[in-house]
């Protein structure tokens, strides 16, 4: 998995504290030079844009970032304007506020904007999101499914997300809106992938060694199919409740770590 991981990200399960310590927004900051980098904050998946876009502002500014700037996509041919595409082209961090994670990849897949994101991933832009904008990083994402439920079979409706980091499906919000069964079904129904939820202000930081810390108050929860021996998915009787075996997880806090390559924390 370590060649599939180029850049840098930070994965935060949304909810990350703004007025208090802001200890995960600190690290997105310390990311980069804040007297000379430009920190750009995409409010693609917020139906409110500007109302996103001037907290975040505040909150970076107070932070000590002096260059900061708002991409506001609100249609797709928003994602083909040359002055968009030069503000991602100079920037070091990305941050994709919450929202719709379908909205992002709607509006972005495919564009000179996203083609744009990609090249500038591969030479090490900083990337970042929260709530929606965790679950868009990977390659596979959850669009919706029910919370504070029994895992039942068919109920997940997935989307490919951007593609920054591959073979991991994101889940946020995680303890607090019951979604272990939810992500259990994600596994279930794609055993090579990693699943990882993400508790409100919590985030994980990925390096390029396909290496993540966790940051923040909360848990991430690391589930694992690969050893899976049996399962019950199928399209046939979608009420029914998902038998699994063999899964295994991992609980990680504040500064353990874990290996995405070697499956190991």
């Amino acid at each position: 998995m370590a060649e599939k991981i180029k850049g840098n990200l930070i994965i935060i399960g949304g909810a990350e504290d703004k007025n208090g310590d802001k200890s995960i927004l600190k690290e997105v900051c310390s990311q980069i030079n804040k007297e000379e980098e430009e920190l750009i904050i995409a409010t693609v998946a917020s139906e409110s844009p500007e109302k996103k876009g001037s907290e975040y502002n505040n909150i970076f500014s107070d932070l000590g970032v002096k260059n900061i700037s708002i991409l506001n996509v609100r249609e797709r041919k928003d994602a083909f304007e040359q002055k968009n595409i030069e503000a991602i082209n100079k920037a070091s961090i990305i941050f994709f506020t919450g929202g719709d994670q379908l909205r992002i990849t709607s509006l972005l897949g495919g564009t000179e904007l996203y083609k744009t994101m990609l090249r500038r991933y591969d030479e090490g832009c900083t990337f970042v999101g929260t709530s929606a904008g965790a679950s868009v990083m990977s390659d596979t994402m959850i669009v919706s499914g029910p919370n504070d439920e029994s895992p039942k079979k068919c109920t997940l409706k997935m989307a490919p997300g951007l593609g920054l980091i591959r073979g991991v499906i994101i889940d946020q919000h995680f303890a607090q809106r019951g979604r272990i069964g939810r992500l259990l079904v994600g596994i279930a129904e794609n055993p090579q992938s990693i699943g990882i939820g993400i508790d409100e202000d919590t985030a994980i930081v990925v390096n390029r060694e396909a290496q993540f810390r966790v940051i923040g108050s909360g848990a991430v929860y690391v589930i694992d199919g690969s050893n899976i021996t049996y399962t019950n998915v199928s399209e046939q009787n979608q009420d029914e409740i998902l038998s699994i075996y063999g899964i295994k997880m991992h609980v990680l806090k504040k500064d353990d770590k874990f290996d995405l390559s070697r499956r190991i924390p």
